[in-house]
């Protein structure tokens, strides 16, 4: 697995304080994205919070997630959370180490009193002392919370006095991409009250390694105002593969108001699907999203592929990112309308976005939001091996035209036909047998719809250039009218 390292530097620690004004939790923030630019430590927030209790279990949650490996543990992750600010609400986001699990808590506006909210995104620091802290925190008395460095810090310390070498697998940044474009194809599958919820959380395994079970996923459906498990895919129900995995809700159990669950429309496949569990908080939400096994992160499932396989898209994610504008909700048809582009060429210019962390999505509002994680798009497109083969079968040759279908010649040799139901292309590869699609195109699907695209372009500007030539064509035909009229005109 390709690792790389990324120094995460802070001013000091992360602190929770007492004071004669009530209790104070400052975050430390490291380098970051901002509407100016990258700065050292940027300053989000500095303000009350409403629900303090619930705010520190949310965050102590999604620290959770990024401690955890829910899938053949080993040493504890160390990526710290990320926090974005989006000028009416504050997101803290995290990934497992495994890459199976993504966590995301909301402080949302009527959570957060007395301060404004800026623009931007880095990491903060979340160390054991402060967790410790956070989970004593025992009384809603006032809590002051303070987003970036202390003014007296910035003033009189020459440089960071905490630094961190955070490591950051391909998988883990490839995961984030991944999960924000299955995250946009889910709908509101369930929801249940708050005695419901809590009842049917506390009832799922909390310890243990979740597993890759022998008889499958997982599944419930809801019945009257709660869940019931199922142990097959019937319609409506929704997927529920490692159930261990959602242990990190418990942390806010008691003060849930609401469970909403997301997933497909179609949750009738038998390999499992992905899924969003939303736990309502007052002025908060707390969101795991679930990859589709255990055993399976979120980094391979294909999702972005057909966006990164094509260059219309990538010059206009171009465009498309100098029009976010750090929006807590990114508005798929304004965007459309203010870069002259179709919905869907705006929404693939978003998936390549979130390729490079630059775009999130939001199951509770069906929305994308706009942040910066330190993530190299460039990168992602060279450690995603099915993309580099699809581009190499292109480069060779290797791929046949024939009308619906196409036939696609193996670095071994072996001819693989590749055919199109419906604008669903399926292939004869070993692969396509394994997960029909479930994981996204082939190498020889992506390489046949590289082709064909290609070929579309061509198609286009010889057409264009026949109808510039035709066009030239009845320019000229007027202008010698023109002429001729003109001269009998003078000879009369």
């Amino acid at each position: 697995m390709t690792r790389s390292s990324q120094a995460v530097a802070y001013r000091q620690p992360s602190v929770l304080r007492s004071g004669a004004d009530g209790r104070h939790l400052g975050l430390e923030t490291s380098r970051g994205a901002t509407p100016t630019g990258v700065e050292d430590h940027p300053r989000f927030f500095a303000g009350f919070l409403t629900s303090p209790q619930v705010a520190a279990a949310g965050l102590l949650a999604v620290a959770d997630v990024a401690a955890a490996r829910y899938y053949q543990p080993q040493l504890r992750a160390s990526l710290d959370p990320v926090v974005t600010g989006n000028g009416d609400r504050l997101r803290f986001e995290s990934f497992s180490g495994c890459g199976g699990v993504y966590a995301r808590l909301d402080v949302l506006g009527p959570g957060l009193d007395g301060g404004e909210v800026g623009h931007g995104t880095t990491n903060v620091d979340v160390n054991n002392p402060l967790r410790e802290a956070l989970s004593r925190l025992g009384s809603d008395d006032p809590l002051h919370l303070r987003v970036g460095p202390e003014e007296l810090a910035v003033t009189t310390l020459d440089g960071p006095v905490v630094e961190k070498k955070v490591p950051l697998p391909d998988r883990w940044l490839r995961g984030f991409a991944e999960a924000q474009v299955i995250a946009a194809g889910f709908d509101l599958r369930a929801e249940l009250p708050a005695d419901e919820a809590v009842r049917f959380l506390r009832s799922l395994p909390r310890g243990g390694t979740a597993r890759r079970g022998s008889a499958g996923p997982g599944w419930v459906v809801p019945v009257g105002r709660g869940l019931r498990p199922t142990t097959r895919p019937v319609p409506g129900a929704v997927c529920l593969p490692g159930p261990e995995r959602l242990a990190a809700l418990q942390r806010v159990l008691r003060h849930a108001t609401a469970l909403r669950v997301y997933g497909p429309q179609s949750a009738l496949a038998a390999s499992g699907t992905a899924a969003a569990w939303e736990v309502v908080l007052p002025g908060m939400r707390l969101t795991l999203t679930l990859s589709p096994d255990p055993a399976r992160g979120f980094s391979g499932e294909g999702g972005v592929l057909d966006a990164l396989a094509t260059d219309e898209a990538a010059e206009d994610a171009e465009l498309i990112a100098v029009l976010l504008a750090w929006e807590p909700r990114v508005d798929v048809a304004d965007l459309a309308a203010s870069a002259g582009l179709s919905p869907e060429r705006v929404r693939a210019a978003l998936v390549r976005l979130g390729t490079s962390g630059r775009v999130g999505y939001d199951t509770a509002e069906a929305a994308y939001f706009h942040r910066e994680l330190p993530y190299d798009a460039g990168r992602v497109e060279r450690h995603n091996p099915r993309l580099r083969s699809a581009r190499a079968l292109v480069a060779a040759g290797a791929v046949a035209l024939d009308g619906e279908a196409a036939t696609v010649t193996a670095e071994d040799g072996h001819l693989h036909r590749v055919r199109d139901t419906a604008g669903v292309l399926s292939c004869s590869c070993l692969w396509w047998a394994k997960y029909r699609g479930g994981r996204g195109p082939c190498k020889h699907a992506l390489a046949v719809r590289m082709v064909r695209r290609g070929a579309a372009v061509e198609r286009d500007k010889r057409q264009d250039e026949k109808q510039d030539g035709k066009q030239d064509e009845k320019q000229s035909l007027a202008q010698d009218m023109a002429q001729g009229v003109a001269e009998i005109g003078g000879g009369a």
